[in-house]
């Protein structure tokens, strides 16, 4: 009798769902499957269907926006709950009550750098619809909580490993956690230390300003004073926390090295040159590899809304992707958007600082970090006008105080999806991105044929010509006034070229007033973009194809040109010289120039760092070398290399061949023919605390010497690898051509034909390994091979290989 009431249950429900659904399809389609999971929870409104594909994309069908991002929150806790909670608990201070005492000063940076405005009143001025849905999906992680508690679902192996429970979450958070951190203060430390050495012409090897910008010190600052350690907290924000112990073997530069690397290709291409007559959208986010994956890919429906690509853990909705009006990409745009200031310290009393001409007291927080294995840390943060202060030098009568555009009132950036995705054109789409704060290039592509790109983020207003490059005195000449509009970054709509590319470059069109608005002088080189670019221009009727080709493109211009710099060889070496002198260019796995070229170029770019990088101030220089600047020094060499500039070169040029002939031979084999690139260029994932036995059994690892990939960071499919060369890497067995990054989430959509839009989510859409979409994608990505991304109700019913229901805990069905 039970049974026979569960399955009329089960029906009625199920023929509720069909019919409350707008744009699923017909009641018919939707009785297609049985639901093969029902569950109750408490926070739904009205009954949500799930359907899933083969890959684990779940697709969403629910009656109301708010359902939609309560099912967004319920899944991404269902497939990354470790991951979930660990960036939670980071981003909100609370790691060391479950690491210990370790993690008490990256806590204790992440609450100093908490918002510390009125939460509840910057979250009533968002629209009501983003409210709404930011509840929701705060909520739906909730449900899921709930469901561990009552024992119904299982909590990962992490929390069971570490014996604790994941964090309730507040919807506030959302308005509370602001840290984006860039990495441009560490620059700005290292051009004062070269000025205190009279060298801040050195620091172009590294990073050469574009626009060109002469680098001039700010009245009033004291560059002898300036160590690493002003850095302080905001140095621990940006590093991460330490966990030493736990984590797996990495390079000892990995942040800065990942945040070197870190971009993104993105372009759109208008019908008027595409084979169908829609527009295209590529995008590839470029991040740091890992598992679980950075991307999370669902597609959220309802009246209002249909949505689907790849979100982040803990924001709620989709970062790129498209819903039924639009397709949008993203890529790192360059502002600058933090700077350090000097604080003048009271003699007397250290938390006294001089501004505007008098002795201001500092605003105090006291806070208690709880801790494992110990008594709580009582904690004081402080603040000045500038903002956090993230160190202080009592003995020296200073402190430094960060400003950061993500900080300031409004810059809501967790929940910046939400109106994204709501939006239905070109002027709704803009609006939505006035609350954005990070740094991103936007491309766009609806389904009237339009195409437009819009720089988007908080621009700083900076006062009395400082331009950001160096930390200035925070005496007030240089305070910031605020933040600038939206309309002050650049924007592009229907360009005439019928196309619009982005991949990090110094993109700012010719006529902006850089200098005025000062936006950035740090960009990325060049060589992603152009080649975009070439093939873009030569393809007047692109396909979708064609764009898949290019994310996997890895003709490299920079090695033809390195390679058409070798100068002749010994004999013993005219056989490797010759196999590279035949070589295409093209950065594949398979190829053995490819392994020559990139271990010749790594060598090279530490023989030349050597040769042009005083000894004096290596310490201040990270290498490697900026490649385009080392380029220009290959092609054009000059008195920086010595007398005979020329014969320097040439000699540096073949003993780097020799070195990377010898290392080669060693690694490889000796025969040449027989080198590959790929057995080199490695991908293997681990799970980041795998350095403790019991979940490095748990979550075994990903890819290995089997996993053999192309590309390098030069190359469209950009592949970055770590080539650090240093004594205590080698130490610790790190692998200096393994591969640390690049695209792990891929999409190209056929603007209006939605469902010939392709996709690919590396490693897979779980955290888990007993799901079956661990590592699902490896192989496929390996391959290049793009996946459909279904979106009608048809592609959709025809995909799903399971059918969940979800439905309101304790209403009648």
């Amino acid at each position: 009798m039970r049974h026979s009431s569960l399955l009329n249950r089960r029906h009625v429900l199920l023929g509720g769902v069909a019919a409350g659904l707008a744009g699923f399809g017909t009641r018919a389609q939707a009785r297609k499957k049985a639901p093969s999971h029902m569950v109750g929870l408490e926070g739904l409104n009205a009954p949500v269907e799930v359907l899933e594909d083969q890959w684990g994309v779940p697709h969403v069908r629910a009656a109301s926006v708010p359902d939609a991002f309560f099912t967004n929150g319920y899944l991404i806790a269902r497939d990354r709950l470790w991951q979930l909670d660990f960036e939670y608990r980071r981003a909100l201070g609370r790691l060391a009550e479950v690491y210990g005492p370790e993690c008490v000063e990256s806590d204790t940076a992440s609450r100093l750098f908490l918002f510390r405005g009125d939460a509840h009143a910057e979250f009533a001025a968002l629209p009501p619809i983003v409210q709404a849905c930011a509840r929701a999906y705060a909520a739906g992680i909730n449900a899921y909580l709930d469901r561990i508690n009552s024992g119904e679902e299982k909590l990962p192996a992490e929390f069971n490993i570490f014996s604790y429970k994941p964090l309730e979450w507040d919807v506030l958070d959302l308005v509370r956690i602001r840290a984006e951190a860039t990495g441009n203060t560490k620059a700005e430390i290292r051009r004062a230390q070269l000025a205190a050495h009279d060298a801040l012409a050195y620091d172009a090897l590294i990073q050469p300003l574009r626009p060109a910008h002469t680098l001039t010190v700010p009245d009033g600052l004291d560059v002898q004073a300036v160590t690493e350690q002003d850095l302080g907290l905001f140095g621990v924000l940006q590093d991460g926390p330490p966990l030493s112990g736990l984590h797996a073997v990495s390079s000892p530069s990995e942040g800065d090295h990942r945040r070197a690397n870190e971009g993104s290709n993105a372009w759109v291409i208008a019908p008027t040159r595409t084979a169908a007559g829609r527009p295209i959208l590529a995008n590839d986010p470029h991040l740091s590899f890992g598992s679980p994956g950075p991307r999370h890919v669902i597609h959220l429906t309802a009246p209002g809304l249909d949505v689907i690509g790849g979100g982040a853990p803990g924001m709620p909705g989709v970062m790129q992707g498209h819903n039924a009006h639009f397709a949008f990409g993203r890529t790192n745009f360059h502002i600058d958007q933090e700077d350090l200031f000097i604080l003048r310290t009271h003699p007397d009393h250290p938390d006294r600082y001089f501004h505007n001409g008098r002795w201001v007291e500092m605003e105090h927080e006291e806070i208690s970090i709880a801790v494992r294995g110990g008594p709580a840390q009582n904690v004081t943060l402080r603040y000045a006008a500038q903002g956090p202060v993230v160190s202080a030098d009592t003995a020296r009568n200073r402190a430094v105080a960060v400003s950061a555009t993500w900080l300031y009132p409004g810059a809501n950036g967790m929940l910046a999806n939400i109106g994204i995705n709501l939006a239905n054109d070109w002027n709704s789409f803009r609006k939505a991105l006035k609350l954005h704060t990070s740094p991103t290039n936007f491309t766009y592509a609806d389904t009237a044929g339009n195409i437009g790109w819009q720089a988007a983020g908080g621009l700083p207003e900076r006062r009395n010509g400082y331009d950001g490059l160096l930390p200035a005195p925070g005496d007030g000449r240089y305070d910031w006034k605020g933040l600038q509009p939206l309309d002050a970054l650049p924007n592009s709509f229907n360009p005439a070229r019928g196309w619009f590319g982005t991949s990090n470059e110094l993109n700012l069109p010719a006529d902006y007033p850089y200098e005025e608005r000062c936006v950035s002088y740090e960009w990325k080189d060049p060589y992603r973009h152009n080649r975009v670019a070439e093939v873009l221009q030569a393809s007047p009727h692109a396909t979708v194809a064609d764009s898949v080709a290019l994310q996997h493109d890895t003709l490299s211009h920079l090695a033809l040109s390195v390679v058409q710099q070798l100068p002749e060889v010994p004999a013993s070496l005219q056989a490797e010289a010759a196999l590279l002198r035949r070589w295409d260019g093209r950065v594949e796995a398979t190829s053995a120039a490819a392994a020559l070229y990139e271990v010749w170029w790594t060598r090279l770019n530490s023989l030349f760092y050597q040769a042009l990088v005083p000894e004096n101030l290596r310490v201040l220089l990270p290498q490697p070398l900026n490649a385009s600047v080392l380029l220009d020094i290959l092609q054009k060499p000059d008195s920086r290399l010595g007398t005979t500039p020329e014969a320097e070169r040439d000699a540096l040029l073949v003993r780097a061949f020799q070195q990377a002939v010898e290392e080669l031979r060693d690694r490889l084999g000796p025969v040449a023919a027989t080198w590959q690139w790929g057995r080199l260029h490695t991908v293997q994932l681990r799970h980041p605390l795998c350095a403790v036995n019991a979940v490095a059994e748990a979550f075994l690892p990903i890819g290995g010497e089997t996993a053999r990939s192309g590309g390098d960071p030069y190359t469209v499919m950009a592949r970055w690898y770590n080539s650090d060369l240093s004594e205590t890497a080698r130490a610790q067995g790190y692998n200096p051509y393994a591969v640390t990054g690049g695209a792990s989430y891929l999409m190209v959509c056929d603007v209006g034909a939605w469902d010939n839009s392709l996709f690919l989510n590396f490693p897979g859409q779980s955290a888990s390994p007993d799901s079956g979409h661990y590592a699902d994608v490896l192989y496929l990505w390996l391959k290049g091979a793009m996946q459909p991304l279904s979106f009608s109700a048809n592609a959709v019913q025809a995909a799903a290989r399971h059918h969940d229901v979800l439905y309101p805990k304790g209403k009648t069905l």
